[in-house]
């Protein structure tokens, strides 16, 4: 059926993309690019409400992916197509490399593996380098490394522009996003008929892209899942800036079996990140930390670079990855009834957001529904929140720092309330302008946004006073 007949329903479109994490963010402008007709629905207040919200944001460049695996190929499309459009769209990218680093002779040992590994999945920029050259490199690690390999492609971004910028785009193609929109079900006859919080949406084709959900959204279109979503939870710590200057790379450690295990990782704001922990547990809502946990990290992250035993902690998270009983991606393309799932997308789906909507598209393909790009691309560019380039602060007619920590400006806030896409709460506020995520965690200027944000969220940031 084509795009002009489907009208039974209140709203129609070539393609309904479940979730709106990064993967959804990727696959609705992929296919908005290619000229179809959009609906993303999201169960969440705002874009990146599940576990994209909560992640490392390294821009991976595939060296320790399973060699010839789906998960390989999309992280190095990835990467490419991340590399090629970043700059149209306002985004920033910290060449910073990274040090997967031996601390003991047996994981000494190991390193040639992961050099020949990496080299084998194509990434010829890396080597193994002794002692002397890992302290030439990073002064600050511990005396007691013994070798490391350098991966001089392991970069950090920053983890919401990226993906706001795609759905930005996908919006201003004719995209539509449903926030605070729950799938309830759907059937397929010849078209996607599908119930949702929000009333009918039919669609010639639907992605699951649902993330922590992804088996249970199978379900509610009545597909048989193919894999069962076990959460992996992962707690970080968040050092103040002054710890950047000790910690230029990524410091990886030699993975294991089941996780690539804590990192030290700088961050395109500043920061200084520990973590994540691999825990798994059965609640796909709610990410606790814990004490014992955090104060692990801390000593970890000192053991190995000494100096960060006295930087402060700026803040504590706790995120939760889609992980399955297999490690790979769960991807799956059901040609009868124009269906693609993109389940178990784990640690790397920042990396590989784009490349697994080239995929999809790829996979749409065969399903025989035509499409016509669209006659022009409209420009779309987000704001920098980054350090490695100019912020909006340092510009004139700002109108007032709002938040002093993270240096963001009434005119920023203001920007992204009117934006294509506004904030659906106060998270999404915090993720468009990092407002409130500095040293006082919003203790200075939660009021004033407070004040700015009146009437804007189903949740206020302060409760209005009776009478």
């Amino acid at each position: 059926m084509t795009r002009t007949t489907r009208t039974s329903a209140p709203h129609s479109c070539d393609v309904a993309v479940i979730g709106a994490g990064v993967v959804g963010c990727a696959v609705a402008r992929r296919f908005a690019l290619a000229g179809a007709s959009v609906v993303v629905v999201e169960r969440g207040a705002d874009i990146l409400s599940g576990a994209s919200k909560a992640n490392s944001a390294i821009l991976h460049t595939g060296f320790d992916a399973p060699p010839g695996s789906l998960e390989l190929d999309l992280v190095k499309a990835g990467r490419e197509e991340y590399l090629s459009i970043h700059r149209d769209l306002g985004l920033s990218i910290v060449k910073t490399g990274a040090l997967v680093c031996a601390w003991t002779d047996a994981e000494a040992d190991g390193l040639a593996a992961i050099a020949g590994q990496g080299r084998e999945n194509g990434i010829a920029d890396l080597d193994v380098i002794d002692a002397t050259a890992v302290h030439a490199l990073m002064p600050g690690l511990a005396p007691e490394v013994r070798a490391a390999v350098e991966v001089r492609g392991e970069h950090v971004i920053d983890p919401w522009s990226a993906p706001l910028a795609y759905v930005t785009q996908a919006l201003a193609l004719g995209a539509k996003v449903w926030r605070g929109c729950e799938l309830l079900s759907g059937r397929f006859d010849g078209d996607w008929l599908l119930d949702t919080s929000r009333g009918g949406l039919r669609a010639g084709a639907v992605i699951n892209a649902a993330g922590l959900f992804g088996d249970d959204v199978d379900r509610r279109l009545g597909l048989a899942p193919d894999f069962t979503i076990r959460p992996r939870k992962g707690q970080f710590i968040v050092l103040d800036k002054a710890a950047a200057r000790h910690v230029p790379k990524i410091v990886l450690p030699v993975p294991n079996e089941i996780t690539k295990g804590v990192v030290i990782c700088p961050t395109a704001f500043g920061n200084v990140l520990v973590g994540p922990t691999a825990e798994e547990q059965d609640d796909r809502t709610r990410a606790t930390v814990e004490t014992a946990t955090l104060e692990m990290l801390r000593d970890h992250g000192g053991r190995l670079v000494p100096a960060l035993r006295d930087i402060p902690v700026t803040a504590v998270y706790a995120g939760l990855r889609p992980g399955t009983e297999k490690k790979h991606y769960r991807v799956t393309a059901r040609t009868e009834s124009r269906a693609i799932t993109l389940g178990g997308i784990r640690s790397t789906g920042l990396s590989a957001a784009l490349g697994l909507a080239q995929h999809a598209l790829r996979l749409f393909e065969a399903f025989g529904m035509p499409l016509g790009p669209p006659a022009a691309i409209p420009p779309v560019t987000v704001p920098n929140l980054t350090e490695a380039e100019p912020r909006d602060w340092q510009r004139p007619d700002h109108g007032e720092i709002v938040c002093h920590c993270e240096m963001v400006t009434r005119r920023e806030i203001e920007a992204a309330l009117a934006g294509p896409l506004p904030p659906g709460d106060f998270g999404g506020l915090r993720r468009r302008t990092r407002a409130g995520m500095g040293r006082c965690q919003g203790f200075y200027c939660n009021a004033r946004l407070a004040e700015m944000t009146r009437g804007r969220f189903r949740v206020p940031l302060a409760v209005e006073p009776e009478g």
